[in-house]
């Protein structure tokens, strides 16, 4: 939201750049230019990464450039002839735009979020010596959805501040807000239009509760929420956009079925055993294609050494992961799948309003009260659970430990928001440390498993003799890493049960 240091205005209902010229002028020493047209697409990662970032990637004239999104000012860019489809900070060529961008995307994919075509008009604010302190340009910005339909933007004006002219930029400011009528626009250009029917973002996974509230109402609005999750992430995991889609829609589908069973008292007992079973299906139809992307994508860190004895490995993991998301996307096409969704709307929808409370015992009291009981049950378990796991405890205790931290950490993020003070950010914190260290514990593992799985079928390939041995250093190597993370989960473990204490836990939740 621009405040005082707003780099771009609305113009007044009505006016358009004829009018808006002659405001202009009228209270300011303009120079103008001539009227354009300009094309922009826009692009974002699907959670806005680059908003929240304060950035704007755009394509046009022939460039693809990081903007800043009020000033349009350029903070680095590159040639491009035509708006991509798609692209990755890492495919694109070494420099300050693949710089830039690395850092702020990650593993996600820029897609294109709008497009707006304008027509704009530049002008120069001269002082007395005839220099441009700012550079303005009024524009009618209009959103181009299917079809080239065209849906008209508020038409604005864009600041772009001169260097070595601030005192001169206020004067600017001032006078568009006091002598011109003209108001900061509340939103960027790129997210007028995406509200006004651009490509839409992820849902905040948060949802505003209230103390007081039914707990039926509110797990309502929490697993409804998780469903919107669900159905936004469904088209880009089927066309697998980038790996996080998948990621997303399995982290709400955990925490539908965490909430399902700490907090099952809210529901009649019989349609919730039915929800229970297809979540779980769910949950299982895209497993192995999750776990395969997470091969692939740490296979760089993983092979490093043996990047070209491991090329057949690499072509095989590929291989049983496009199989893998093809059995995936069959799973969330289908009839089944549909009809989950379908069914478990209708049913979160009627559920407030449900009766034959002697069935959820739960339904009427204050949520606060009943996730409440639920945090400091998980936490105790969890406490007690890590305590009895020592340096002879097989794996599986250590992988229980991380269920159960995730289920706590699920009530957290969904229901912290209800108590007061920090303990529940704090608690996530902590815990994110902890499932960090059993995280990798599991994963190198299953890695490590998986590889042992793969020997026959990659020494039939070419090159197949060379990759066994080295597929053999990188098993020893994955197991190296288990055995450091489960050597961290002792002090991470500590610091979790200690920080902060039960007694707060206790109070805190009460």
């Amino acid at each position: 939201m621009p405040g005082p240091a707003a780099t771009q205005y609305l113009l007044p209902d009505g006016m358009r750049l004829a009018g808006a010229g002659d405001v202009l002028a009228a209270h300011l020493v303009v120079q103008n230019g001539s009227v354009r047209a300009a094309d922009r697409t826009f692009y974002d990662t699907f959670d806005a990464r680059l908003r929240d970032a304060g950035a704007a990637l755009v394509h046009a004239d022939g460039r693809l450039a990081l903007l800043d999104p009020g000033s349009f000012a350029e903070r680095a860019g590159e040639p491009c002839a035509e708006p991509p489809g798609r692209l990755f900070a890492a495919e694109l060529a070494p420099g300050g735009l693949r710089d830039l961008l690395a850092p702020l995307t990650g593993v996600r994919a820029l897609t294109p979020v709008a497009r707006v075509r304008s027509r704009e008009r530049a002008m120069r604010v001269l002082n007395d010596d005839a220099k441009t302190v700012v550079r303005l340009t009024v524009e009618e910005p209009a959103l181009v959805g299917p079809g080239r339909r065209r849906t008209p933007l508020p038409p604005r004006v864009r600041l772009e501040p001169v260097r070595g002219y601030d005192k001169a930029l206020r004067r600017v400011r001032g006078v568009l807000e006091n002598g011109a009528g003209l108001r900061p626009a509340p939103f960027s250009l790129v997210d007028e239009a995406r509200a006004a029917g651009g490509a839409p973002c992820a849902p905040p996974a948060r949802v505003p509760l209230r103390p007081g509230q039914r707990a039926d109402e509110a797990v309502a609005a929490v697993l409804h929420r998780m469903l919107e999750i669900v159905e936004a992430n469904l088209p880009g995991t089927i066309a697998d956009v980038d790996s996080e889609f998948l990621h997303d829609l399995r982290v709400a589908v955990r925490r539908t079925r965490s909430v399902q069973r700490r907090l099952a008292a809210v529901f009649p007992p019989e349609p919730l055993a039915h929800f229970r079973d297809e979540f779980r299906w769910l949950q299982r139809a895209s497993g192995p294609a999750r776990d395969l992307d997470v091969y692939v994508l740490e296979f760089d860190g993983f092979a490093a050494a043996h990047r070209q004895r491991l090329e057949p490995l690499r072509g095989l993991l590929a291989a049983h992961r496009r199989a893998a998301h093809r059995r995936m996307v069959r799973a969330l096409r289908s009839a089944r799948a549909a009809r989950l969704l379908s069914e478990w709307r209708a049913f979160l929808d009627d559920l407030p309003a449900a009766a034959a409370d002697s069935d959820r015992p739960d339904a009427a009291r204050r949520v606060d009260a009943v996730a409440g009981a639920e945090i400091r049950s998980v936490h105790a378990r969890m406490l007690r659970a890590g305590a009895a796991i020592g340096d002879a405890s097989p794996p599986e205790p250590l992988h229980d430990l991380r269920k159960r931290g995730k289920e706590l950490r699920y009530l957290l993020e969904l229901f912290g928001g209800l108590y007061p003070g920090r303990v529940a950010g704090e608690m996530v914190r902590s815990l994110k440390s902890l499932q960090d260290a059993l995280g990798r514990f599991q994963d190198r593992q299953v890695q490590a498993a998986t590889l042992r799985s793969l020997g026959d079928e990659v020494a039939a390939l070419d090159g197949g003799a060379d990759a066994l041995m080295a597929m053999g250093l990188l098993v020893e190597r994955l197991e190296e890493e288990q055995a450091a993370a489960r050597a961290e989960f002792a002090e991470r473990f500590a610091a979790f049960a200690a920080h902060p204490g039960r007694a707060l836990v206790r109070e805190t939740f009460a």
